[in-house]
């Protein structure tokens, strides 16, 4: 198992290092820069020159590359030039706001997934296993700018059940303790709803799909042959199996805490990750943008590892490949 575990791990090396040279390139294509992004009428050339040379924008691409990569190996991401602040600062300013959300949105869709997606299963074909089917695909098919909008439009504008969006109420920034962790909750309804309803789609086929395959092999026939209860079938023996291909996926997961939700966020103004990196985007603020992107990447990659760690423990046959 150590050897499979460090293999994986060197594996990820190469992996990082493709994937740095591939977002700087790329980042680079975009036109224009910070300097131009700002628009400036006032901006002489000579003043828009030596905002270049201090930013270090004029120097080949290659110089920029491994003065950023050699950089980061020492884990200093630059300074943002929107926030004028370290870029790790910037993250960690703004990560957990949009952590909150998304772990909210990852145990409610996981729970509903699991539950809908089995009962789903054991009914096929049923008017419950239609029913749900028909949801999942809507909710699937809906972006999540528009159900963002229309749960502002129901909820918010006509009923004034929640808020229009923020994080908290304006005027209660002094607010403590349970009341400001009511407000938060009350903030986060509606772009938690948005999440669980998109996710839970999909994650709710994954999971009819495969325990549909589970309950049709061999030893669930034997096992209800040999009279073993219906719900200790399901539940001991196809359920465990039908959960190892969610090994895999909920790797892929983890990073997605901590990305944050562009669409989501800007649409219910969510003072998150995903909304600072669009601005960055937009700005041509290339170490906030660059930075981001590779602390998802390593997050992604790490995510991969943790995943194909845990399904070799549940799988001995995968750590032979």
């Amino acid at each position: 198992m150590w050897q499979y575990m460090i293999r994986r791990f060197l594996q990820m090396i190469p992996t990082l290092i493709g994937i740095s040279i591939i977002i700087f390139f790329i980042s680079v294509l975009i036109p224009g820069d910070f300097v131009d992004s700002n628009k400036n009428p006032n901006l002489s050339i000579e003043r828009a020159a030596q905002l270049r040379s201090l930013y270090g924008l004029d120097q080949p691409l290659h110089i920029r590359y491994f003065t950023w990569a050699g950089n980061m190996i020492q884990g200093n991401l630059g300074d943002s030039l929107q926030h004028k602040m370290p870029v790790t600062k910037v993250i960690k300013t703004y990560i957990w706001n949009s952590f909150i959300i998304s772990l909210a949105s990852l145990v409610i869709s996981w729970t509903v997934a699991l539950i809908v997606g089995t009962i789903s299963a054991i009914k096929q074909y049923s008017l419950i296993d239609k029913t749900t089917t028909f949801f999942v695909f809507t909710a699937m098919s809906l972006p999540s700018f528009f159900l963002g909008l229309l749960l502002i439009k129901l909820f918010a504008v006509d009923l004034g059940y929640f808020p229009i969006g923020g994080m908290t109420t304006a005027g209660a920034s002094g607010a403590t303790g349970m009341s400001y962790f009511k407000d938060v909750v009350n903030h986060m309804v509606l772009p938690v709803t948005v999440l669980v309803m998109i996710n839970a789609g999909q994650l709710t086929r994954f999971f009819r799909t495969s325990m549909l395959d589970v309950i049709r092999q061999d030893y669930i026939r034997t096992a209800r042959a040999k009279g073993l209860k219906e719900s200790k079938v399901i539940f001991k023996h196809a359920l465990r199996n039908a959960l190892l291909p969610a090994i895999t996926l909920l790797g892929f997961e983890i990073p997605g805490l901590f990305a944050g939700s562009i669409i989501t966020e800007s649409i219910f103004i969510w003072p998150g990750i995903g909304k600072v990196y669009l601005a960055s985007i937009n700005i041509r603020d290339y170490p906030l943008m660059l930075g981001f992107t590779m602390f998802s990447a390593v997050l992604t990659l790490i995510g991969t590892y943790i995943s194909d760690i845990l399904y070799g423990m549940a799988d001995p046959r995968i750590r032979l490949k």
